[in-house]
């Protein structure tokens, strides 16, 4: 991920990553309020304006992960392959994910990753805003077809099926995880699921939304 990136690059990507990491530890032993940004900085081997020159607040420090994927079934919308379907472009976009063990589709075992998915579950405030980050992931969705020339109404209505599928095979592999299973142990159930999930997608809505 950091090859060809020059050194302030990867630094910057470095001290993010031990941020996330020390946050997450805190977070898991004493819970997201009771631990400072202060705290946090201290950890991390880093200033309490270092931390704010990389996240606003302890709440985008935690989302940031997520964040970065907002935009990611709209792109692979708008980037599939002439002939290709909206639903086979998102097929194959998170198959690639399980096989990459991409914490995006909840395929991630590390312990940074648990612990974000555990500490948003448990935290209203992050929940709540998780939920935010979904509802724009939907919006943008739903721009990128009615791009594509569908009406606003069909596309929200496409959309919402896309999404559904999307998070509910997410949230199966979550559920696996958390109760202990391997990332490796898991994907072959992974994929099965997710080509039934999609199978039936395709049933549902044919070639809709098909590139020319």
């Amino acid at each position: 991920m950091t090859e060809g990136m020059g050194l302030r690059e990867r630094k910057k990507i470095q001290t993010r990553r031990r941020l996330l990491a020390e946050a997450t530890r805190l977070f898991g032993e004493r819970g997201f309020d009771e631990v400072s940004v202060a705290e946090i900085a201290e950890a991390a081997d880093v200033s309490k304006m270092t931390v704010f020159n990389y996240f606003d607040s302890k709440e985008d420090l935690v989302l940031a992960p997520m964040e970065e994927h907002i935009g990611d079934v709209a792109r692979v919308v708008r980037d599939r392959a002439p002939g290709e379907s909206a639903v086979t472009g998102m097929r194959r976009h998170f198959l690639a994910a399980i096989e990459d063990r991409d914490p995006a589709v909840g395929m991630s075992d590390s312990p940074v990753a648990l612990g974000l998915i555990q500490l948003i579950q448990q935290t209203p405030a992050l929940l709540t805003r998780a939920y935010a980050f979904f509802a724009r992931t939907d919006e943008m969705l739903i721009d990128a077809l009615v791009e594509d020339g569908e009406d606003p109404a069909v596309a929200r209505i496409v959309a919402a099926q896309l999404i559904s599928t999307r998070n509910t095979l997410i949230t199966e592999n979550q559920r696996r995880l958390l109760a202990g299973e391997s990332a490796d142990a898991i994907a072959a159930d992974a994929v099965a699921l997710a080509e039934r999930g999609f199978d039936l997608l395709e049933k549902g809505l044919g070639d809709f939304a098909t590139r020319a």
